[in-house]
């Protein structure tokens, strides 16, 4: 037997004692398939910037003499490329003709929390939203999906799927491949479970069908040149470690949120569940030949969905030792090479576009998400792998906003999981930066702009990110596992970004005082001195970044030094005013690391 299993024996041919009814029917229609492949789809163009989309529901055959049900946006399956350029004023009407409500969030572009298409945007069967913005991403691959409270899974597994493509001119004058459907080429990685029925099945770990752009088996006819591959896992909760055939070299350009500043030489990435990443492979010289796009998943670290193992023991996923692609190495698309193109691309270039990461001078406030089990339902689902999670202790709640932040806050968030299953953390409105993993260096594949880090079990990532442009005081943005299992299930939250009130408004001071503040950054309290005699009494203000303020007090300056505790405030940036008799000196402090 091929160590890949799907070379050999088609993956989608499940066989489990709960299974069985649907392992003899795949069985059956595998065997037609056996040496089969079908033609890889390539999903149509929509140019804007004007989008007309309808959501419609549809039937596709995965497999042959049956079809499935599904859902598409402009088709039965999947949903039209985007093209946008940065700069254009992009205006979408999207008709929902379902007879259920949906959602559209626009994952990964920076806009309006409005135009952001979360939870609270919920366009009703027959209705059309229509979101307007300017697109503000530099080139960069996204995608579209459904993000509805509670309902993400079972409409972006029906195929509620689409890839955007932004372009500029910085990224239009490399000498990379631009062609869409030829040398640049969109890759939607999927894994769907079916039922006996041929239903998409949803909150399954049976998920054997492994699909490319929603092909089964697929192969695509390239051309012997560089090609650009824009990978996207939309999986809902599968990671994938990404290598070609032979160990081929190949070359990443890009990450989640745009270009990286220079090519990175490769022979595996990983990607989880709503990550983005843009490939160079070269094929000059191959004509004739064949090369495996492969998830090398038997190198997975145990508790990665896809592992050998999630959990240890009896903890562990109900159905997930029984799918035999787990721990697995398997073929994803099978690349038939010929002739090359006029205009072909034959070099890879070193130099790409400038980045200028977030620095973390003038940080505003530090945050702590924890990714746990929920310790409430611990005698329901007493496991640490199977759930259920939950951050900071909390399930998403439509009515809660679970913090507030100010336009153009800098902030530094520390993401630890406590769980045994690594989850794919997104923050919705803005891109980051990864500071840390594990307390080390950032891997080099994962330098540039991200909106998804997956979070390794018991380990934690820290990223930097800055809500720049937009505010709103009603609707928020969201954070989330994109697991869409666990995200329908509640692991989210919400916050707003609004405009600073307040801060702007505080008394410069008035003339020098002497005061000071020690230690800065603080943790659980800061004491108060001065540097020459006070026999006054001092009027203090605590302001929080917002300017609002915290507390007042009334102390005697022979005090001095004074502790003042500060363990009940939240991380980030706070002033203390200080009046003396008639003169005001503001003290500007950092709570963080509590």
């Amino acid at each position: 037997m091929s160590r890949f299993f799907y070379n050999s024996i088609p993956i989608e041919m499940a066989i489990t004692s709960s299974r069985i009814g649907i392992a003899l029917l795949l069985l059956l229609c595998s065997i037609q398939q056996l040496n089969a492949q079908n033609a890889l789809v390539i999903p149509p163009v929509l140019n804007g910037p004007q989008f007309n989309l309808t959501v419609q529901s549809g039937t596709t055959a995965f497999y042959p003499n049956t079809t499935t049900p599904t859902y598409g946006v402009n088709g039965n399956l999947l949903a039209p490329t985007l093209i946008m350029h940065t700069g254009d004023q992009v205006n979408i009407s999207l008709q929902n003709t379902l007879n259920v409500s949906t959602t559209m969030h626009w994952h990964g572009l920076h806009v309006s929390p409005m135009n952001d298409g979360g939870p609270h945007s919920i366009i009703q069967p027959g209705a059309t939203w229509n979101p307007q913005f300017q697109v503000m991403n530099a080139a960069g691959t996204f995608w579209y999906h459904p993000h509805g409270a509670g309902q993400t899974d079972p409409q972006v597994s029906k195929g509620l799927a689409g890839m955007i493509i932004v372009h500029d001119a910085a990224e239009l004058a490399l000498p990379i491949p631009h062609t869409y459907g030829v040398d640049d080429v969109p890759v939607i990685i999927q894994s769907k479970a079916f039922d006996v029925l041929q239903q998409i099945a949803i909150a399954t770990e049976e998920d054997t069908a492994l699909m490319v752009n929603g092909t089964i088996h697929p192969y695509y006819n390239a051309p012997s040149q560089v090609l650009r591959l824009r990978l996207l896992n939309g999986s809902s909760m599968r990671v994938y470690n990404i290598g070609f055939s032979n160990n081929k070299v190949f070359y990443q350009i890009a990450t989640d949120a745009g270009l990286r500043d220079s090519t990175l030489q490769l022979t595996r990435l990983r990607l989880a569940p709503g990550e983005r990443s843009e490939v160079l492979i070269d094929l000059s010289g191959m004509n004739g030949q064949s090369l495996q796009l492969i998830a090398y998943n038997a190198e997975l670290p145990n508790g990665f969905y896809g592992a050998a193992q999630v959990g240890y023991g009896t903890d562990t996923i109900m159905d997930y030792p029984h799918n035999f692609l787990n721990g697995q190495n398997f073929e994803l698309l099978n690349f038939q090479i010929g002739a090359a193109t006029s205009g072909a691309v034959y070099t890879i270039p070193t130099a790409l576009v400038p980045l200028t990461p977030f620095t973390t001078t003038g940080v505003t406030n530090y945050r702590s998400m924890v990714l746990d089990t929920l310790r409430t339902l611990a005698a329901i689902v007493p496991t640490a792998s199977m759930g259920p999670f939950g951050i900071n202790q909390h399930t998403y709640d439509m009515d809660t906003i679970n913090f507030v932040t100010t336009k153009n806050a800098k902030e530094i968030w520390t993401i630890y999981n406590k769980t045994l299953v690594a989850h794919p953390f997104h923050i919705h409105g803005m891109h980051f930066f990864l500071l840390e993993r594990s307390g080390q260096a950032v891997p080099k594949q994962e330098q540039g702009k991200k909106d998804v880090v997956l979070v390794y079990p018991n380990d934690s990532v820290k990223f930097i990110t800055q809500w720049l442009d937009f505010a709103d005081d009603e609707m928020p943005y969201m954070y989330h596992c994109h697991m869409l299992h666990h995200e329908d299930d509640g692991m989210m939250g919400q916050f707003i970004v609004q405009n600073a009130i307040g801060i702007q408004q505080l008394p410069v001071s008035s003339t020098t005082l002497n005061f000071t503040l020690s230690p800065n950054p603080a943790s659980n309290k800061i004491t108060l001195s001065s540097k020459s005699s006070v026999n006054e009494m001092l009027e203090l203000k605590l302001f929080d970044w917002m300017g609002q303020l915290k507390w007042s007090k009334l102390v005697q300056a022979n005090q001095l030094p004074l502790t003042i505790p500060v363990e009940n405030q939240a991380n980030g940036i706070y002033l203390l005013q200080v009046n003396n008799q008639g003169a005001t000196q503001l003290l500007k402090f950092t709570i963080q690391n509590k």
